[in-house]
């Protein structure tokens, strides 16, 4: 089964969003290393939008980020539609498929990533599924830590905490992670736990790229990520961390909406490169010295 990327470690990607085609297909071809999209948004597309799509396809590698696979979901897995975002990936030349590691459906889509229980019961679940969805592309996926502002009642058994949920998830569904550095951010102030110990628990091994983004400040003690604002210092200084801990790894930043100038966007993706370039010189250092 093929590894879930063959991007560079040292790269820095931003989101394919229609909001931002016109910008994107105009940027010099070195503002960023790659595009990520979401398949849903573009499969069956055609007209001005697909040609745009497929022009950017062209151009630059892209990887994609499923809103809707649902793998946490207890109604069957939409096998029909796995296979067609396979076909997609194909089509695409993509090197990186993701998912949440979360449930959006039951009868019909939520329209909501919503979290799972942390029992053994739930890994044991999602780790089955992930593994089909796998079995059915021919390729590794990743699954992505989801941000939660609510932990599920359980009753049957004790709960596991968040970090060895995700480890042991990883673990039997043999796939790897998409660390999102401020998911953990907004995570850890919310249910507060300490965020750089969440982080260094993580696998390195399984982390295939890592996701930087925005969050809104609702309260002192609630913050929702919502891919709407600027990244803020505490996060950068996370994502440094884990660059320290786990070492460099594709990067994108994520901005979904109430986009600022482009130039301040790219400013971001440079800022990404610069932390990268940063964790970089130790190395370059210890192996001279």
């Amino acid at each position: 089964m093929r590894p879930a990327t063959s991007l560079p470690n040292a790269s820095a990607g931003l989101g394919l969003r229609r909001g931002l085609l016109s910008a994107l297909q105009a940027a010099d071809g070195n503002a960023f290393d790659f595009l990520e999209c979401a398949p849903e948004n573009w499969i069956g597309v055609g007209g001005r939008l697909g040609a745009a799509f497929e022009a950017l396809a062209e151009r630059h590698p892209v990887t994609c980020h499923g809103l809707s696979l649902s793998l946490g979901s207890v109604a069957p897995l939409d096998e029909t539609f796995v296979a067609r975002v396979g076909r997609f990936l194909e089509r695409h030349r993509v090197p990186l498929y993701s998912e949440h590691l979360s449930w959006c459906s039951d009868d019909g889509h939520l329209y909501d990533l919503l979290p799972l229980p942390f029992t053994e019961e739930a890994v044991e679940h999602v780790a089955a599924r992930i593994r089909r969805v796998q079995d059915i592309l021919g390729r590794r996926i990743a699954v992505e830590n989801v941000s939660y502002y609510a932990t599920l009642p359980v009753e049957a058994q004790p709960p596991l905490d968040e970090a060895t949920f995700v480890e042991a998830v990883l673990e039997r569904a043999g796939c790897d992670l998409l660390l999102d550095v401020n998911n953990i951010h907004v995570n850890a102030i919310n249910h507060r736990y300490d965020p750089v110990e969440f982080l260094r628990r993580m696998p390195s091994a399984r982390i295939a790229c890592y996701h930087v983004a925005g969050h809104y400040d609702e309260a002192d003690d609630l913050k929702v990520d919502t891919h709407g604002a600027a990244v803020i210092p505490d996060v950068w200084g996370l994502l440094a961390e884990a660059y320290r801990v786990h070492g460099i790894r594709p990067t994108l930043l994520e901005r979904d909406f109430n986009f600022p100038p482009f130039d301040e966007l790219l400013g971001e993706v440079d800022a990404i490169r610069g932390l990268q370039r940063a964790a970089q010189q130790p190395a370059a250092t210890a192996a001279h010295g």
